[in-house]
């Protein structure tokens, strides 16, 4: 059984603190898989939702105090639950404050997954790589080695996404080579794809291969439901690409995904 297949039958519950932008674009993506999106930031009841949920997933896009003060209270709570927890560090490198915050989310929370483009990654842990807004910039660097070497350092799995995407956990290293350009112009394609990783880790077992392995699943089956979204809005834009994305990303199955899906292990 596939780990797609898990995730539509078992309807995993993912709390999602993410930025404002994103919100309703998240919440329909997991919709349209088959999980179940609880959207919660309020103080008073977010470790309650993160002790119900099969998996949290935290986003730093629109960040203050406040949305600080939830992300560590979620994860804290996930943690001593043994709820596995997805952070996207939107943004990091881009200003002082934000990746200060990454950096202090990624030492008091026990990560499962840490998602993120290579810039993103890269100031994460303490490396340069050039960033334009939330954007990755031009850099110099191996990706792979960079995210096997975060891995390690974070004890987590880590996605580097890009033209190519990497998922290692420092030690084991798959790319995945699905996906399509017209998912850079989709505000919030990164962040959906944070969440679908906590919805297939969530009904993984608890084991580093059962991790990686539905880790790149996710990767995989998100880029076959752009590829496919793409050609079926072909001429018609960014606008019909979002709509039809949600619609593949309801219609593709474990067949489709296991024709089409490009991963290979370095």
């Amino acid at each position: 059984m596939t780990y797609l297949t898990k995730v539509r039958q078992c309807n995993p519950l993912i709390h999602n603190i993410t930025n404002i932008v994103v919100t309703n674009f998240t919440a329909n993506g997991l919709l349209a898989l088959g999980a179940s999106p609880f959207m919660a930031h309020a103080h008073e009841e977010v470790a309650d939702v993160a002790k119900l949920a099969n998996a949290v997933v935290l986003n730093i896009g629109t960040l203050d105090e406040s949305v600080v003060k939830s992300i560590l209270i979620a994860g804290k709570s996930a943690n001593e639950n043994h709820v596995p927890v997805v952070i996207d560090p939107v943004g990091a490198g881009a200003t002082t404050y934000r990746t200060t915050i990454a950096q202090r989310i990624t030492q008091e929370i026990k990560l499962a997954v840490l998602r993120g483009n290579v810039a993103e990654v890269a100031h994460v842990v303490g490396e340069e790589w050039s960033i334009k807004g939330v954007d990755a910039g031009a850099g110099e660097g191996n990706r792979v080695l960079l995210a096997q070497k975060a891995a390690l350092k974070l004890g987590c799995i880590v996605v580097i996404t890009g033209k190519e995407d990497v998922i290692t956990n420092g030690h084991t290293t798959y790319i995945t080579s699905n996906g399509h350009p017209l998912l850079t112009k989709v505000t919030g394609a990164g962040c959906l794809l944070s969440s679908i990783i906590g919805a297939f880790l969530a009904v993984s077992e608890v084991s580093e291969q059962s991790w990686l392995e539905s880790v790149t699943e996710a990767l995989a089956f998100y880029g076959v439901a752009a590829e496919i979204a793409a050609e079926m809005t072909e001429h018609q834009g960014p606008g019909s690409f979002q709509i039809e994305l949600l619609n593949q990303l309801a219609s593709v199955s474990p067949k489709i995904l296991q024709q089409r899906a490009h991963i290979h292990q370095v």
